[in-house]
């Protein structure tokens, strides 16, 4: 095998993957990029080096990879032969929900995948699709080490308070809790914030992953103090197809007043809703903002409202806010958000330098803003490659000192 690791982040009709090689001593270097994409459709791989540079880029017919596991063979098969014949040391997953039991990166077994699938209905657009690769290769590549990296890891550390909802405390003891996800962006955020601004790492920041799942951190001194999202990936912002907070009230009145079902609601909660809900026309901020439909405005509105109220919730759970970041697709590329969040910051002192925030300059606060605005890519490959590359480094060594 290669000194090389493979990052995997499945989706239901996707496998993105990078590979990074192990570059000396605990340093990693990005290899390469790649997504699988129209699974069981119109399945399509391309993959590129780190300058950008294609190295494959090649269609099948839908029959010819109809699900995840003939998806991740055809990657492999790339891989090998990219690698000359040679396969990576270890693998590592996102896994949206580890639950109470799992609050580090973990060395993946049988045993483990079955505790994870118990997770599957607090995650369903996530969970089934994560752990399948996981499946195919403990199936067809048993001797390949895999982690499972999981994005509610990062916020296990919270107090107490951040952690309950106002129910018995039976149903807290066995898991109905406040998690908080995309742990592993704000992982990354902390972690990048000790170099590219190290007078606010150890500060009060509020960090926004703004994407088609949207959720944000309060981050105090480099770690989670309290999330927007909840016991499931529902709760909080309003995402693409997800409503976000919600009065638990509007599911009783869609059981008992309309009829539906269970899985009906569990359906039209995780695929009707949020901006697509809203606008009736798109989940796509892109689209919503170059539409001029009233419905279209009334959700990015709605949007910029939510973020803007939960930066003040978040805030007081930090006591005040020294920075502001925005990450993720949405946060990271779409100026007009950004602007318009800043804009009902304006109480807490935040200022927006114009110019900046078009070209999306590293800062794009004011000079004058008492609040440092910054925009900054997440990594959550990144962090699940080193992830891997620690549980590597710890099996090692544990097999070493079972042979002293």
């Amino acid at each position: 095998m290669s000194n090389t690791i493979l990052v995997i982040n499945a989706g239901s009709s996707s496998i993105k993957f990078q590979l990074f090689a192990l570059s000396g001593g605990s340093g990693l270097e990005r290899r390469l990029k790649g997504q699988i994409d129209g699974i069981g459709v119109n399945p399509h791989l391309i993959a590129k080096d780190s300058t950008g540079a294609i190295l494959v880029d090649a269609t099948w017919t839908g029959p010819d990879v109809p699900a995840a596991p003939e998806a991740l063979a055809r990657v492999v098969e790339f891989l090998k032969e990219y690698l000359g014949g040679k396969l990576p040391i270890a693998v590592g997953h996102r896994v949206v929900h580890g639950g109470i039991a799992f609050d580090a990166p973990t060395v993946v077994t049988p045993e483990i995948v079955a505790k994870l699938e118990t997770f599957v209905s607090l995650a369903p657009l996530h969970q089934p699709n994560n752990l399948a690769p996981i499946k195919s290769i403990l199936e067809r590549l048993p001797h390949i080490t895999q982690v499972a990296c999981f994005d509610t890891a990062f916020h296990r550390g919270h107090p107490e308070l951040a952690d309950r909802y106002a129910i018995p405390e039976p149903l807290y003891r066995e898991g109905v809790r406040r998690y908080g996800f995309h742990g592993l962006s704000y992982e990354y955020i902390a972690s990048r914030l000790k170099s590219a601004a190290p007078h606010l790492a150890n500060g009060k920041v509020v960090v926004a992953h703004l994407g088609s799942g949207a959720s944000m951190c309060a981050l105090g001194n480099g770690h989670s103090i309290d999330s927007s999202m909840g016991f499931t990936a529902l709760d909080g912002l309003p995402m693409g197809t997800r409503p976000g907070q919600l009065d638990a009230g509007i599911v009783l009145y869609l059981l008992q007043q309309k009829g539906m079902t269970a899985p009906q609601i569990e359906r039209f909660l995780y695929n009707d809703c949020g901006l697509k809900g809203l606008s009736g026309l798109s989940n796509d901020v892109r689209v919503l903002l170059g539409s001029d439909d009233r419905r279209a405005r009334l959700a990015i509105d709605y949007f910029v409202h939510r973020i803007a109220l939960m930066a003040g919730s978040l805030g007081a759970a930090l006591e005040g806010i020294d920075g502001f970041v925005f990450t993720a697709g949405v946060g990271e590329n779409a100026p007009a958000i950004r602007s318009a969040v800043v804009k009902r910051l304006a109480w807490l002192g935040a200022e927006l330098d114009d110019q900046a925030n078009l070209r999306g300059a590293d800062v794009i606060s004011s000079k004058h803003s008492r609040i440092e605005v910054r925009v900054i890519a997440t990594d959550e490959e990144l962090m699940i490659a080193k992830h891997t590359m620690e549980c590597l480094a710890a099996a090692k060594m544990r097999t070493t000192e079972q042979q002293q």
